[in-house]
């Protein structure tokens, strides 16, 4: 009588268990009843807990999108005029930029060496094998055809490296200059071996240090310089290009020193001005075409409700 009341209580829970996908198991204290009583076990059909959706991951079609700061995948790509070198390089371009002013008054119209372009071109002027060689090899990289070579080589590095910020500032660094550097001649008025050759300040000069400040910027990015680092690398890498190709030019008798000098200072000047520049308008850009973007995707939403 006891065994069937027992069966009978048990009945209904059993066929509840078996329903959820419990399986009753027997043990000492099993489900409070003591010794031997029926106690519950959950099993894999258990649905009372529900389990974390899976994220799903990319299927065979999933192509990533830009993010809001022009980044494939959302990442922002690093400003060109990283924080820490605004300061540094500004006050640089801030000095440069007297320099050129200074320069241009003081040689206004002329068409002679000064004195201490006589000292210096007497000892770099007129070189010889194979001295003349390079120079005419570091000539040629700023001529109309090197210097298209020289900014294509450069384009496609910016693109391989997924830069393609730098890029624009590669093609603008070189036009800016050019063009500065031009009105610069015409303003100045400074002639050598002719009144037809004009003379500073030097494009050639300009042109090396402008894409050799490009590349010590990236540089600096990708090695997570501090402030005291990249400046350093930056003025580095312009000394050395600058001064390479001002030899260059005062050695060919195309320049006085202190035209190449000024063609240094002119980059040094612009380059820092114009890569801020193209932060700023490439983060509005890359804002705008993210709210455009993002208002679309709600209007869509709306009219699908």
């Amino acid at each position: 009588m006891v065994c069937d009341s027992a069966r009978a209580f048990a009945r209904p829970g059993h066929e509840r268990d078996v329903r959820f996908g419990r399986r009753p198991v027997r043990g000492r204290g099993a489900g409070g009843f003591g010794d031997g009583a029926p106690a519950l076990r959950q099993g894999r059909g258990d649905r009372s807990r529900p389990e974390p959706l899976a994220r799903p991951g990319p299927g065979p079609g999933y192509r990533p999108t830009a993010g809001r700061d022009g980044r494939v995948g959302g990442r922002p790509e690093p400003a060109l005029l990283p924080a820490a070198l605004r300061v540094p390089l500004g006050t640089v371009a801030v000095l440069a930029a007297l320099v050129v002013v200074a320069l241009g008054i003081l040689f206004a119209g002329d068409s002679g060496p000064a004195a201490v372009d006589a000292r210096i071109q007497a000892v770099a002027d007129g070189a010889g094998p194979p001295w003349r060689y390079l120079a005419l090899a570091l000539d040629f990289l700023g001529e109309p055809v090197g210097s298209v070579l020289v900014v294509a080589s450069a384009l496609i590095g910016c693109l391989l490296l997924r830069r393609p910020r730098a890029a624009v500032f590669v093609l603008a660094g070189a036009g800016v200059t050019v063009v500065t550097t031009t009105l610069l001649k015409f303003l100045v008025g400074r002639t050598i071996h002719g009144a037809d050759n004009l003379s500073y300040p030097s494009g050639h000069t300009a042109f090396a240090t402008t894409l050799a400040v490009v590349a010590a910027l990236l540089a600096a990015d990708r090695s997570a310089l501090g402030r005291a680092a990249g400046t350093s690398l930056v003025l580095a890498a312009a000394s050395a290009a600058g001064g390479a190709m001002g030899w260059a030019e005062v050695a060919l008798g195309a320049h006085y020193p202190t035209d190449a000098l000024g063609g240094w200072c002119t980059a040094l000047a612009v380059t820092p001005a114009l890569a801020r520049l193209v932060d700023r308008t490439a983060d509005r850009m890359t804002g705008r075409g993210a709210d455009r973007t993002d208002d679309r995707m709600a209007d869509a939403g709306r009219r699908g409700h």
